[in-house]
């Protein structure tokens, strides 16, 4: 067998080998509340430990490593601590939930925003949900799909059949549950998956020294820039983990305290992998490797077919943790979400949440084909990506919420001004005109727009929300002053 063959069929044999090892991890028979609510056979939600390593490997998705490794090649070390500073979303996430459960009794996220904002407000979040889930798919097929083939060759549109098929069979089989279930064995081999890249790598990183202005590994511009998508991470982790059910329907399938503790170990243990592999991006500034088609590609080519095997297994390993957790939400969405269903989960809701696992496979991978529309590919994929910066609005929705007079003037005042910017911002992107005046960056570098826009927006979102609740305030005030006089 020639090196060519070889390398072409090597995927194949780490894609059976993943399958294998998911299949002996799956639960074989689940209940309605096994499938949306992630219980064991005998009714036990996850505990802390085993809520926060799913937790965390839902969010540690193939692109997430991909777009740790590139920032990190692109803005030094800054990118990839930038990039793990989205983790922090779990500690916002699990702060605000917990004061939902304990103070309010509230079991899901859209069914709070019914009993306080209204069914119109709730309506509105769950649509940009549903932009979120569509995207998870289609941004983890393509990443692992890389591996199999160039973009757009068989075995590239084969591998993203196989992949979406494989991970969509064993989520209809177990929804949430499946998930959880496979989410400790994904956990591990991502961990020793790690322990490879670290020992491989880590020796020509220390060797060179961590790239910096001071060793001439990147220049002060980088750097800049590194620090600019840092403080831009920072900013988005107030808004960004309420858009993403992945993450918040774990907030409510255990005890409070149990919640709690698991998402700060979410937050710990997928910042710290998240960290750890953007060596990846160090190594390729330090050797020279390029980027193209993206770190997670380029430097395992330069070592040996052995070390693509391990990045093919850590993207593939990272996608399907992802998926799976995608679908299932997708499922809790459409069968209970949507409707507002407060009642224990039923067989007809599971058999519903299985039919649109179905709809969301076919549909959310419907953006690869725009790769055969000349100039249309990179345009559909902007317009498709419901950015940070578009759900600002729902930092003052989740964590002010206990404002006195706060209500559905206070949601719309805060949940649109955020939409409109983030439009505006992917619109620039699609256009590629000018759409927000150079004095709005803040930083430098290519997220110095979208920094100030995020911080100048959240400012402006914040302040909507404070004022809604001030004329609820007033409006309630003179209808009390007017039922006085008239009952005076």
């Amino acid at each position: 067998m020639t090196k060519t063959n070889l390398m072409q069929l090597a995927p194949w044999a780490v894609l059976a080998s993943y399958a294998l090892l998911v299949w002996w991890a799956l639960p074989r028979r689940v209940t309605a509340s096994q499938f949306f609510q992630g219980q064991s056979a005998t009714g036990v939600p996850p505990g802390a430990l085993l809520l926060g390593v799913s937790a965390a490997i839902s969010w540690v998705m193939a692109k997430s490593v991909d777009n740790a490794m590139n920032l990190t090649a692109a803005f030094g070390i800054w990118g990839g601590i930038g990039y793990a500073a989205y983790w922090l979303s779990f500690i916002t996430a699990g702060v605000a939930i917990y004061f939902l459960r304990t103070r309010g009794g509230h079991r899901s996220l859209p069914g709070f925003l019914v009993d306080k904002y209204g069914g119109f407000a709730a309506k509105c979040f769950l649509i940009v949900i549903a932009i979120r889930l569509f995207n998870e798919v289609w941004s983890n097929t393509k990443v692992t799909s890389q591996f199999f083939g160039a973009e757009g060759s068989p075995g590239y549109w084969i591998a993203a059949v196989a992949v979406t098929a494989f991970t969509l069979f064993y989520s209809w089989r177990g929804g949430l549950r499946s998930s959880i279930a496979t989410d400790a064995m994904q956990m591990l081999l991502l961990g020793l998956l790690l322990a490879v890249v670290l020992v491989t790598l880590g020796p020509e990183v220390a060797h060179t020294g961590i790239p910096s202005v001071g060793n001439g590994g990147i220049t002060s511009a980088m750097q800049s820039a590194g620090l600019t998508f840092f403080a831009l991470a920072l900013v988005q982790t107030l808004s960004y983990p309420f858009h993403d059910p992945v993450l918040t329907d774990r907030g409510f399938i255990s005890p409070p305290k149990s919640m709690l503790r698991g998402f700060v170990l979410a937050g710990l243990f997928g910042g710290g992998l998240i960290l750890l592999y953007s060596v990846a991006g160090l190594y390729a500034i330090n050797a020279g490797t390029g980027t193209t088609p993206s770190v997670s590609v380029a430097v395992p080519q330069t070592i040996g077919l052995w070390m693509v095997l391990v990045f093919n297994a850590v993207m593939l390993t990272s996608a399907g943790s992802t998926l799976d957790s995608t679908f299932a939400a997708t499922a809790k969405f459409g069968a209970r979400d949507w409707r507002n269903e407060r009642g224990p989960p039923s067989e007809p809701q599971l058999r519903t949440g299985r039919w649109i696992m179905l709809t969301i496979a076919l549909l959310g991978n419907l953006p690869l084909l725009s790769l055969y529309i000349k100039g249309i590919g990179p345009a559909v994929i902007a317009a498709t990506t419901i950015s940070g910066t578009a759900v600002m609005g729902l930092a003052p929705i989740f964590l002010l919420a206990w404002l006195p007079g706060a209500g559905r003037v206070s949601f719309h005042l805060a949940f649109w001004p955020g939409i409109v910017l983030g439009v505006l911002l992917v619109l620039e992107s699609f256009l590629d005109v000018t759409l927000f005046p150079s004095w709005i960056e803040i930083g430098a570098g290519k997220y110095a727009k979208t920094l100030g826009i995020n911080v100048f927006g959240l400012v402006v979102c914040t302040t909507g929300y404070a004022m809604g609740a001030l004329y609820a305030g007033f409006a309630d005030a003179r209808t009390r002053l007017g039922y006085s006089k008239a009952t005076s």
